[in-house]
């Protein structure tokens, strides 16, 4: 049995393959409550396989509790690699990936949104998010007010017919943007590089650990993390991350 985001797309890929006679269910957020007993029932005594329209399961896309309940019922689950927008513009973008973050969604609040992508920029480290198309003008507007020389790369429709991939900073990406843009956009974000390699001021380390501590994170996986990123040795940052600490409590 096929578990499908969309029935109509699962059809047109079975057709396309030549598989026939496989029942197709509907699953999606709308329905997944009343549905998943049902293909739990199935999977038990048979093959289920679970597709998306054009990316990857509980990628942003429905599946993660279709995941977790099979779990919570003993059901076995595998897992076999597909396309995954994120995946695909981390490779395409040529930028660093020795660490990387999954953003999800970019806010759609002004406030938030250019906070959370000038955090992204300001760790250094290449950041994935999605975005639609009624917002990704405003997005790019965004990232041109944080840095007009920021490099990104910004992929449309990946893996559809009209895919269409832009390299570049944020006002050659709007320019080669259709009016109105149309489809689901990926972005890939370079981290801020360091100038010269001089070593980062004070006061940026200390943003660096503020920002950390407010995401919940460790000491030492803050000084780890910083570490790496050249913002100076373990121990420094472990002891300088320990006083900020003590100072806001």
């Amino acid at each position: 049995m096929v578990v499908a985001e969309d029935t109509r797309v699962a059809h047109r890929l079975l057709g396309a393959l030549g598989i026939e006679g496989k029942p197709v269910w509907s699953y999606r957020e709308q329905n997944a409550a009343a549905v998943t007993p049902g293909i739990l029932d199935r999977a038990r005594s048979g093959t289920v396989a679970v597709v998306t329209d054009a990316g990857t399961p509980a990628i942003s896309d429905p599946g993660r509790e279709l995941v977790n309940a099979a779990r919570a019922d003993g059901v076995a689950v595998e897992v076999l690699p597909g396309p995954c927008a994120f995946v695909c513009a981390a490779v395409l973008s040529g930028f660093e990936l020795d660490r990387f973050t999954f953003e999800g969604f970019v806010p759609r609040a002004k406030a938030e949104r250019e906070r959370r992508l000038r955090n992204a920029y300001e760790s250094r480290r290449t950041s994935l998010w999605y975005e639609s198309p009624n917002r990704i003008r405003a997005t790019l507007e965004t990232l041109a007010t944080i840095d007009p020389a920021m490099r990104l790369f910004i992929a449309r429709e990946l893996t559809k017919f009209y895919e269409q991939q832009v390299c570049g900073t944020p006002s050659q990406a709007l320019a080669a943007l259709a009016d109105p843009p149309r489809g689901e956009f990926v972005l890939a974000l370079a981290g801020r590089e360091s100038e010269s390699g001089e070593a980062p001021a004070e006061s940026e380390v200390d943003a660096e650990i503020e920002r950390a501590l407010q995401r919940g994170e460790s000491i030492p996986a803050i000084a780890r993390a910083l570490s790496s990123l050249g913002f100076g040795t373990r121990a420094e940052l472990y002891a300088r991350a320990s006083s900020l600490r003590a100072r806001r409590s």
